[in-house]
């Protein structure tokens, strides 16, 4: 499977196919919200006509995996803070 630019936020109920979090977990993750100090670490656009009040969220792929990344790393960090191997 090719890596996509962006992904949509999966359906009520699903996970992403991608990283199996769920529409709630992303969307905290996206969304300016009191977890993340208004700052969403994880970048997104929405799409909408002018006008309208609903749009299409899509997120930036490259955002949402480096961000995970950057968690498994502190992760590892904090469980190993000598930077030996186990």
């Amino acid at each position: 499977m090719d890596k996509p630019e962006f992904i949509r936020l999966p359906k009520t109920g699903e996970r992403c196919p991608y990283t199996g979090l769920s529409r709630t977990e992303l969307n905290n993750l996206i969304l300016p919200n009191a977890q993340n100090g208004r700052r969403p670490p994880v970048a997104s656009v929405c799409l909408r006509k002018r006008g309208a009040v609903r749009g299409t969220r899509l997120i930036v792929f490259d955002s949402l995996i480096g961000h995970l990344h950057a968690l498994a790393e502190r992760q590892d960090t904090a469980a190993n803070p000598t930077g030996r191997a186990a």
